[in-house]
């Protein structure tokens, strides 16, 4: 069985090779590849989608699958045409513009939202009913039911003290629903003249030991690097960057602990929106904990607002008294999403103080 099943794997891997040399990213590739075959429930259990998808993240693979199978075959997958209105022939049409789109778009898709806006920008000529079928297909969100955010400011809001742009965030960025680490690329003219004189040369060093292939001597510089709050990060053309490390504190939010109720969903939810992202951060001060109190944009879409729409994150209104705050929190907790779903959540600052209390 594994003899016949092995050739088309092997043709259809080698023709996704030639993406890449087409200007796709293999990364992307394989990461959809996957996450789809890999993965298929990382989501979570529940019914099969039209597509035989268990999850809208799945979804996106799904999407991101049949957009680059149809450059290779040039076939609509089968089964849209239960879901949409128009004929095959058009439907090809929808596959053609959202090919161009998925490999103008940087980076790709990721989330069932950014696939959502991709898909309804790139036909947004096209019948209401068509669209929306095919995100149904797909088990993709509707635009209607999209959270829409402020957007960045077209000026430093009053109180900011310097904006930075972060370097292409992590997986393992995230601590919680509102704390994430980030790196900034020290040829930033605000980092360049700050770096430390003994760090600068770690890591003129450790990029002579690479060279030399002298490993052991390399790791130990970027530990070295590491303990003075930088790091040697290689981007993904192969250069390697000398970065500084902030940890951002969500600033005028309180997300729930990791160990309390839907303080798992809370850090997921933060870990989906920034990563593979650079964020865009205003920050306004220093905390007890050496973290940066700021307000972060990812992809333009401003990171606390979404936390509290979806209901995985209080209004901290002790430390910042914005209207706006207040009323996103009142709003998902009218509409009883996220963590509101529960009569009584206890508060993250009473869960803190219980705790500290009883030890």
């Amino acid at each position: 069985m594994f003899s016949v099943f092995f050739p088309p794997v092997a043709v259809f891997f080698l023709l996704w090779i030639n993406r890449f040399w087409e200007g796709v990213s293999m990364g992307n590739a394989l990461r959809f590849l996957c996450s789809a075959c890999c993965n298929p429930d990382a989501e979570g259990s529940g019914s099969l989608g039209p597509h035989g998808v268990t999850a809208a993240t799945v979804g996106v693979s799904a999407l991101a699958r049949d957009i680059f199978h149809y450059e290779i075959t040039s076939q609509v997958p089968e089964g849209l045409g239960h879901h949409v209105v128009s004929s095959k022939k058009a439907q090809a049409n929808w596959y053609n513009k959202l090919l161009q789109a998925w490999k103008e778009a940087k980076p790709p898709p990721r989330t069932p939202e950014e696939a959502t806006r991709l898909v309804t920008e790139t036909l947004k000529r096209h019948q209401k009913q068509d669209v929306e079928g095919l995100l149904a297909f797909y088990g993709l969100p509707l635009p209607q039911t999209l959270i829409q955010t402020s957007g960045t400011p077209l000026s430093l809001p009053q109180g900011v003290q310097f904006q930075f742009f972060t370097l292409p965030v992590d997986a393992k960025a995230v601590a919680d629903g509102d704390t994430v680490t980030v790196y900034v690329d020290t040829a930033d003219p605000r980092e360049s003249a700050s770096v430390p004189r003994e760090v600068h040369d770690a890591a003129i060093r450790r990029s002579k030991a690479r060279a030399l292939r002298n490993y052991v001597q390399a790791d130990a510089l970027q530990k070295e690097i590491v303990e003075a709050g930088y790091r040697v990060i290689s981007i993904a053309n192969g250069t390697d960057v000398l970065a500084r490390k902030y940890r951002i504190r969500l600033r005028g939010i309180d997300a729930p602990e990791s160990s309390m109720p839907y303080g798992k969903e809370a850090k997921q939810e933060l870990l989906r929106i920034v990563e593979g992202n650079c964020l865009n951060i205003f920050a306004y001060e220093e905390d007890q904990y050496g973290r940066t109190v700021g307000d972060v944009y990812s992809n333009g879409s401003f990171v606390q607002e979404l936390m509290l729409k979806k209901g995985l994150a209080w209004h901290y209104a002790a430390y910042d008294q914005r209207p706006q705050f207040a009323k996103w929190e009142r709003d998902a907790r009218a509409a009883r999403v996220g963590l509101w779903a529960s009569p009584n959540p206890e508060k993250p600052w009473e869960w803190r103080k219980n705790r500290r209390n009883w030890r």
